[in-house]
């Protein structure tokens, strides 16, 4: 099986205008991804999926891969699918752009979780830590079945503690784990071409969350769990701990 990571991009952003380009100690955010997936899987293929001509320019200028997609696609699951169909890979990992403290453990982990049989695509979770994470509908979370595959994701606080009114409890969390998603997959190409073929869920326009098209169409997604924390940039504010947590990586 060829594998291949293929990490997609959108130069527009509702919540962060532009911040694939915005430069994170000097480099720009994709850039800064895009060194830390070499450096730490230096033996997959890597190629970005973009729907601009200057994200384009960027990474080629730095030695990277780029495939120009349409602009028109309602989520990165598409626009992965549009690349696959030149670069062929199966499995397809997939790294948010915006995500520059990928590990290798964690890419290895999706590796592995895609060759469970019946298993459509992968990701990643992390327990959360702090009751603001929780209570932030930027932080996505996920809830499991007893076979570590995902039941649901939501921007909402779940699972709901009734007895404490959903409020992050440190001695209810400690009995009952609650999951912060991360943007990390792995896809068969099988799904991929399915997947451009579905209409999107009615519960993902709502929560604007692209995994919920697979789960309302009946396929299974494993979820490994990491205790290795990544910082994806949704906002500007998201920044200075980025900025942080990378200087922590180096020293």
């Amino acid at each position: 099986m060829h594998t291949a990571i293929i990490v997609p991009g959108r130069l527009a952003s509702t919540r962060f205008p532009g911040k694939l380009l915005h430069p994170v100690n000097g480099i720009p955010l994709i850039v800064q991804t895009a060194r830390r997936i070499r450096d730490q899987v230096p033996e997959y293929p890597l190629y970005f999926a973009v729907d601009h001509v200057d994200l384009v320019q960027v990474l080629e200028a730095d030695g990277f891969p780029a495939i120009l997609t349409s602009g028109d696609h309602a989520s990165g699951t598409d626009r992965i699918a549009e690349a696959n169909r030149i670069v062929k890979a199966d499995p397809v990992i997939n790294v948010q752009a915006d995500e520059p403290l990928v590990s290798r453990a964690q890419i290895l982990q999706l590796s592995e979780l895609i060759r469970r049989d019946g298993v459509s695509l992968a990701t990643l979770a992390h327990p959360f830590e702090r009751p603001e994470d929780f209570a932030n509908p930027n932080q996505v979370k996920v809830v499991l079945n007893l076979d570590g595959e995902a039941l649901y994701f939501s921007r909402a606080r779940i699972p709901f503690n009734r007895d404490t009114g959903g409020i992050f409890s440190a001695d209810w969390h400690g009995t009952n784990p609650c999951y912060r998603h991360l943007g990390l997959y792995a896809y068969r190409s099988a799904f991929l071409e399915d997947f451009t073929r579905m209409q999107p869920a009615l519960i993902e326009r709502l929560e604007r969350l692209e995994q919920l098209r697979a789960l309302e169409n009946g396929h299974r997604i494993a979820v490994g769990i990491t205790h290795e924390r990544t910082i994806g940039v949704d906002v500007p504010d998201d920044l200075p701990l980025l900025i942080q947590a990378m200087a922590r990586a180096t020293t």
